[in-house]
């Protein structure tokens, strides 16, 4: 059974979305904003012990931006946290553009995506902790 969750951030054209496909396996993410939403990257996120202290997560990601965008900045933080958090592989697709951006447009758009992430993040450690699951520490 897949379970979706859905989760946004800011306002106007600094408004991101984050849909997540929770299945038994891993998570798939969806994380649009902006003025034009697109695919503009991809960040596939599998965590793994730490190899400096196997009590610790952390993940190797591998990365796909699409030619001339920038969307990999967000996708792959937003897959390591997820990922070292619940335990899981998470694919993250990422798309958001706002016309003729400047530095404050750009900064809102990882805010907002980061605290979409954080919200779902907070959602999974809830539901671990209601579970009886316990979380690792994270790398």
């Amino acid at each position: 059974m897949v379970e979706k969750k859905y989760y946004t951030a800011g306002e106007g054209k600094h408004r991101v979305e984050l849909l997540v496909s929770v299945t038994g396996d891993g998570l798939v993410v969806q994380l649009f904003g902006g003025e034009r939403t697109h695919v503009g990257a991809a960040a596939l996120s599998l965590p793994r012990p730490s190899l400096r202290d196997p009590g610790v997560m952390s993940c190797n990601t591998i990365v796909i931006p699409l030619l001339g965008h920038k969307d990999d900045e967000i996708a792959k933080p937003v897959a390591e946290r997820i990922a070292v958090v619940c335990g899981k592989p998470v694919l993250v697709v990422a798309g958001m553009h706002v016309y003729n951006a400047g530095p404050e447009d750009v900064e809102a758009l990882v805010k907002n995506s980061h605290e979409a992430a954080r919200m779902l993040i907070d959602s999974l450690t809830r539901a671990e902790k209601e579970s009886g699951v316990r979380s690792q520490k994270s790398e």
